[in-house]
């Protein structure tokens, strides 16, 4: 069986149970997934606001299971079929409630994924806590998990930095539950879906952990989040979805999202990783010799080199981030940026381009 993606089921819908087809799909063939199966919420009676009115819980039959033990079997069938048609270098991700996520992850583990991350969804406008008897239920759980500890997944750093204004992405996501237009009605213009999630949550996802281009496999697709904000960002898509009036609504709507005609718009901020150079690869050239000072930028600490590439001054030896680190009193230092040494005519250079000339060198 080829490993390629059929091309005829990309970016489309199929109608069908997500593991019979999944385990009809080329082995090694999708580079993320991203799943929200059934949560098994054992809601029981239906709920009310204090004016007596429904609450629309989730009573869909595709939520229902006659025991934990039946939940847990569906779902390692769904996950070992997923595992199966992953890429070596893709990744999962999975989201629940406490109703399952902690089942969930315990299969995950069991099958052999490897959990980078847990993502707190935390909903800015959840539905409130009728009864008054818990606490609201605000958040929801994401598992970000590569397909083992070895993969080579991508996540884009940098991306997720700058759609953070420049500062590090958390774990911890702050945003809204999917209202207003976003939400799909049928024709009675009742919600269509009971659990459809805002797009927000999968531009992050999707912007995070893949690629343009890549193809993007839900095998839960309900309404076509992520279909549509795949499509948005320039990926593939493949949805599996059992119910045809959900299928047809996330049809309808993808249908309707219009592709970037320019893709020098679907381009994001990324670091190309450089190969690791270590200081002691300088002294052994030459280019600094045993006994050279090194100083800061604004010459208030010196170090001198030592033949086995690493630096000392009179509180300290070290690395060149370690002694910079303890000059600094800081608890980590970029040595190859912290530290100059003197031209001949007596200028300071930044010991970084020494390292640059050594990856030229090599071409690296």
């Amino acid at each position: 069986m080829t490993k390629k993606q059929d091309k005829t089921i990309l970016n489309t819908i199929i109608v069908d149970d997500c593991i019979k087809v999944m385990n009809e799909m080329p082995e090694n063939s999708v580079d993320l997934i991203f799943a929200d199966p059934p949560y098994n919420l054992q809601l029981g009676e239906a709920l009310t606001r204090p004016d007596n009115s429904n609450v629309n819980g989730v009573y869909e039959e595709w939520d229902s299971f006659e025991s934990l033990a039946a939940y847990d079997d569906y779902t390692r069938r769904w996950m070992s079929a997923a595992r199966r048609v992953l890429k070596d270098d893709g990744a999962l991700w999975v989201i629940g409630s406490y109703h399952n996520i902690f089942r969930v992850g315990y299969i995950l583990q069991d099958l052999g994924f490897w959990i980078l991350n847990d993502i707190i969804w935390n909903k800015v406008n959840p539905m409130p806590n009728f009864k008054g008897t818990r606490f609201t239920n605000a958040h929801e759980t994401l598992i970000w998990a590569s397909k083992n500890p070895n993969s080579r997944y991508t996540f884009n750093y940098e991306a997720m930095k700058a759609l953070n204004e420049d500062t590090q992405m958390r774990s911890d996501w702050q945003i809204p539950i999917c209202t207003g237009k976003e939400r799909l009605k049928d024709a009675a213009g009742e919600k269509l879906h009971p659990t459809q999630k805002p797009e927000s949550l999968l531009y992050r996802v999707i912007m995070a952990s893949s690629k343009v281009g890549d193809v993007i496999l839900d095998p839960f697709f309900g309404t076509g989040t992520t279909g549509a904000v795949a499509k948005k960002l320039g990926r593939n898509f493949i949805g599996i979805e059992k119910d045809a009036a959900y299928a047809a609504g996330a049809k309808a709507r993808i249908d309707a999202v219009e592709r970037v005609a320019n893709e020098v718009c679907l381009e994001y901020s990324a670091k190309k990783r450089q190969p690791r150079v270590p200081f002691g690869a300088v002294v052994e050239r030459g280019m600094l010799s045993p006994g050279d000072i090194l100083y800061d930028a604004a010459r208030k600490h010196c170090a001198v080199v030592r033949s086995d590439g690493t630096i000392k001054n009179e509180q300290t030896e070290g690395s060149i981030h370690q002694v910079g680190a303890a000059a600094q009193n800081a608890p980590a230092c970029n040595g190859w940026v912290y530290w100059y040494f003197e031209n001949e005519n007596k200028e300071l250079v930044c010991i970084d381009t020494l390292r640059e000339q050594i990856r030229e060198e090599k071409g690296l």
